[in-house]
């Protein structure tokens, strides 16, 4: 694409030449001619001048007199303006539209307009495939299942029946949608299984990384809401609601019945337990363990987790208990001494 193309689409201006072919996108250390790099942390602004990319996504605020002879792309937000260059550049490849010979679809499944299917996926009675929806190698989609248009699935994924998916979601390879949630009674010393007949429901422009597992409800539904990025290996258990927008990175585990709010961060490893509420964008930091309600526009860190800046004071502190331990020892024997001195 042609520079000037690049900046009307991402919504930046161009300096220098708009006429610029790009073909591809670079590193800022490894990019040359016809491809585009960015910066956007101006730290790295001082690799430009030994970088050969013949264009740069840089913030309007960057200094660029010195880098005659190179084009650039102003945008308000680099990493954002590339990230769509990127979708520009490299769109993701169909494969042809149509149904393998060695893939099963019961006869009572609805298919959409320009499905692909590929080998060995199964289909079950009564799942309805919409437009467009691509099944890799080895997707298994349960009897009753909805899969929304131009949703993909990646091999070897499977959604249990009943469960329903929205339009352009994406489920990468090995995910596990409407497992039985972990729900026993006991008798005594033995555990006796409650049947798990609730669906897992995702909406739309949800993206679920590799080998994720999200159990469907005990009653009703586990429900993903719009727009949410569930990172690779997440366990989310029975009736979880996540919401919208909301960022679950590698390792989290969510217990079952949890609520949690939209444009929440989970970073990696936060461990939440059952039956809480996580409110409007609250941040938790990586391997915390969550025990009870946070309230909305909070950050919280540590197990158990409490306020993040307080959690740094006592990360600081923890270091030096060894020597502060050392210490009152010390002036525990000091003032022991004094007392035995003063009884004489």
């Amino acid at each position: 694409m042609r520079l000037k193309e690049i900046a009307e689409k991402v919504g930046g201006r161009v300096v220098g030449d708009g006429n610029l072919e790009i073909n591809s996108a670079a590193p800022i250390d490894e990019a040359g001619p016809g491809q585009i790099t960015f910066i956007a942390n101006p730290r790295y602004a001082s690799r430009l001048k030994d970088s050969k990319a013949s264009a740069v996504i840089v913030s309007p605020d960057l200094d660029i007199k010195e880098e005659s002879g190179r084009s650039f792309l102003l945008a308000a937000n680099p990493y954002l303006a590339f990230a769509r260059t990127m979708s520009l550049l490299y769109p993701r490849r169909r494969g042809e539209p149509g149904v393998s010979p060695s893939a099963y679809v019961s006869p009572g499944a609805v298919m959409g307009k320009d499905v692909v299917i590929h080998p060995l996926v199964f289909v079950g009675k009564g799942a309805v495939i919409g437009d467009r929806v691509e099944l890799f190698p080895g997707v298994h989609i349960g009897d009753g299942c909805v899969i929304g248009e131009d949703t993909v699935i990646y091999a070897n994924a499977s959604v249990y029946s009943r469960c329903r998916i929205g339009k352009r979601v994406i489920v990468h390879s090995g995910v596990i949608i409407g497992s039985d949630g972990f729900g026993f009674a006991q008798d005594g010393t033995k555990h006796v299984k409650i049947p798990q007949e609730g669906i897992v429901e995702i909406e739309d422009d949800v993206e679920i990384g590799a080998n994720t597992t999200i159990d469907r409800a005990t009653m009703g539904k586990t429900l993903i809401k719009r727009g949410t990025k569930i990172d690779n290996l997440v366990q989310i258990a029975h009736n979880v609601v996540i919401g919208e927008d909301c960022l679950i990175i590698a390792q989290v585990g969510i217990s079952g019945s949890t609520k949690i709010g939209n444009n929440v961060i989970l970073a990696g490893q936060v461990g939440v337990v059952g039956h809480i509420n996580i409110g409007d964008n609250v941040m938790v930091g990586a391997q915390s363990g969550v025990g009870h309600d946070v309230p909305p526009n909070n950050a919280v860190s540590g197990s158990p987790a409490f306020p993040h800046r307080e959690w740094l004071k006592a990360v600081v502190a923890f270091q030096f208990l060894p020597d502060m331990r050392r210490r009152l020892a010390a002036l525990e024997r000091k003032i022991e001494e004094l007392l035995k001195e003063k009884k004489k």
